[in-house]
């Protein structure tokens, strides 16, 4: 087995389609064909049932795929280890950071990388938390910087977190602003603005309304803190958000419950990480401890 015919493996059961990974590949599509067939033929099996209109792995494909992505960790990491005694910091990074990260975090960040390293060729993907696993899990970038789940899988290693403290809030007009010392019950009669059921930040506050056996009333899910912070702020119900994110625009309510999620970095574990890669996440844990220390100062 050689290192091509597993990179156009994966690429084929990544993309579902032998046209997309080609394109990806810069390979024509009976040259990717080939480079499976040549798999198969030395394997002497079939890895791709190609009888469906969508790709569908064999059984014997479905055996190879975890060690095709180990073998090919091995070899990234044995590119690593050849170079380690270079020191310039240069070449490719990809990179996946959530909107939220992207939009709070990311600025202080880069402003630092580029004027340190400006040398790197920095690929950045924005994308729900969500989604930034599976492209990790597929080996579409080094780092990735999310909110963490507590159902994240095992095969991811978390190289940085911070707390990202949250709070309930409402619209300056919301009935919910003048109450003196809210409760959750006095939540339950008003519409929530929270993100959907597969977000670490649902299951947050979820959490707290089932254990005190009370019902969420979700209106309008969607997973862009912003577009809930403007929705929260014409008044159309209450939410939680991350007191970054706060201004005059919204107000607190002091419900006795404290609300908080973990944003952090990932990587996946067995894959070592690039000079360039390991240079963005050192910043990123100086920069992000600089902010605790303002915010508790």
């Amino acid at each position: 087995m050689d290192s091509n015919s597993l990179k156009a493996f994966l690429c084929i059961v990544d993309q579902g389609s032998f046209s997309e990974a080609a394109e990806i590949l810069h390979l024509t599509q009976p040259a990717i064909s080939k480079r499976l067939a040549t798999l198969e033929n030395q394997l002497d099996t079939r890895l791709v049932d190609r009888s469906h209109r969508e790709i569908r792995l064999t059984d014997a494909g479905a055996r190879l795929l975890p060690h095709a992505r180990k073998i090919l960790d091995e070899i990234h990491n044995a590119r690593h280890s050849i170079t380690a005694n270079n020191e310039t910091v240069g070449g490719e990074l990809h990179a996946i950071a959530s909107h939220h990260i992207g939009l709070h975090h990311l600025p202080d960040w880069l402003r630092r990388f580029r004027r340190e390293y400006p040398q790197v060729d920095l690929n950045l993907q924005f994308m729900e938390s969500d989604a930034a696993y599976t492209q990790m899990d597929k080996r579409n970038a080094e780092l990735a910087f999310v909110t963490l789940s507590d159902s994240m899988n095992p095969e991811f290693s978390i190289l940085a977190q911070w707390p990202d403290p949250m709070a309930f809030v409402v619209g300056a007009d919301h009935p919910l602003a003048d109450v003196p010392s809210p409760t959750l019950r006095d939540l339950v009669p008003h519409p929530a603005l929270v993100p959907d059921t597969s977000s670490a930040t649902y299951r947050v506050v979820s959490r707290l309304f089932l254990e005190e056996n009370l019902t969420l009333k979700p209106l309008m899910p969607t997973n862009y803190l912003e577009t809930i912070k403007m929705m929260t702020s014409v008044g159309l119900g209450w939410s939680v958000l991350p007191v970054s994110m706060l201004d005059d625009s919204l107000r607190v309510v002091p419900v006795p419950h404290r609300v908080s999620r973990v944003l952090g970095a990932i990587a996946l574990s067995g894959r070592e990480l690039g000079k360039a890669a390991q240079a963005l996440l050192d910043i990123v844990e100086q920069q992000e401890g600089i902010n605790r220390g303002r915010d508790q100062a």
